[in-house]
């Protein structure tokens, strides 16, 4: 029977909740990321996922799964133990309200604060705008997730999936690792702080982390490739409601008109991109 195959790129926030999952269960996998992923040219992994995005994940009797999400639930489906989410109905869906408002809210903070650094999408005044916002916003963030986590605390839980280390810290650990990236931390003694510390003590969490901050060795050359028409990054959703709200509708029309942005796959032929 063939390996446990994923699709990913180490930045991908979505792509190292699946990693985290897998290692937590012991599952062992092999990572493959697709070839010119970002760049247009990757026709052929639309047979794997057409959305034309990472993750995706490739089964041992070789079912294609997209979407971290449905990819999460998969892998806790075929693999229960040991547990990444409570059996409690409400703990759950109180866990799966953390993982929605990561991936599909603070995401975009980080994706964008990537578009100003790496990209250079915005310069200058523009720039200190957009990243001021994201700095807000982080800080925003963290409250939630401080808030969160101290709801668990006083029913004697560490974790913000509640008695493990599970699905909602696999959603957020990756996004407040990438905001320290970028600058932004949170309060030292904070129950936020203590939480990013124990999760690194986790091999399967310290191992994700640092093979996504490893990646960003060679960032500075992005911002070439797109003044060169190369690179298409993706604007669908929360990723462009963040630019135009945060400041930058300046960017998404330059993008339009140089063709440096793209938006989601409508499964044609010539989908490209990733999550």
């Amino acid at each position: 029977m063939a390996k446990l195959t994923l699709y990913e790129h180490p930045l991908s926030p979505y792509a190292q909740k699946n990693k985290m999952a897998l290692r937590e269960k012991g599952i062992d996998f092999e990572c493959v990321t697709p070839d010119a992923i970002g760049t247009g040219g990757v026709a052929a992994f639309l047979e794997i996922n057409p959305r034309a995005e990472v993750p995706a994940l490739v089964t041992e009797d070789g079912m294609a799964i997209f979407d971290s999400t449905i990819i999460f639930d998969y892998i806790e489906e075929r693999w229960p133990s040991p547990p990444l989410q409570p059996q409690d109905p409400a703990a759950r869906a109180r866990a799966r309200m953390i993982e929605d408002v990561m991936d599909t809210q603070y995401e975009a903070v980080n994706w964008g604060l990537g578009e100003i650094h790496f990209f250079k999408r915005a310069e200058g005044k523009l720039a200190e705008t957009l990243t001021e916002n994201a700095r807000r916003q982080t800080e925003g963030f963290f409250a939630y997730l401080e808030n969160e986590l101290g709801g668990n605390a006083q029913k004697g839980e560490n974790w913000l999936t509640g008695p493990m280390f599970g699905r909602a810290d696999m959603a957020a650990l990756p996004l407040v690792a990438a905001s320290m990236s970028f600058g932004f931390h949170p309060q030292k003694g904070s129950a936020l702080d203590a939480w990013v510390n124990r999760a690194m003590q986790r091999p399967s969490a310290a191992q994700t982390v640092e093979e996504a901050l490893a990646s960003r060795v060679g960032m500075d050359h992005v911002a070439n490739a797109v003044k060169q028409g190369l690179f298409k990054r993706q604007y669908r959703d929360h990723r462009l409601e963040w630019v135009i709200k945060s400041g930058g509708m300046e960017v998404v029309t330059r993008g339009i008109e140089t063709g440096t942005i793209r938006f989601a796959n409508d499964f044609s032929n010539d989908g490209q991109g990733a999550r």
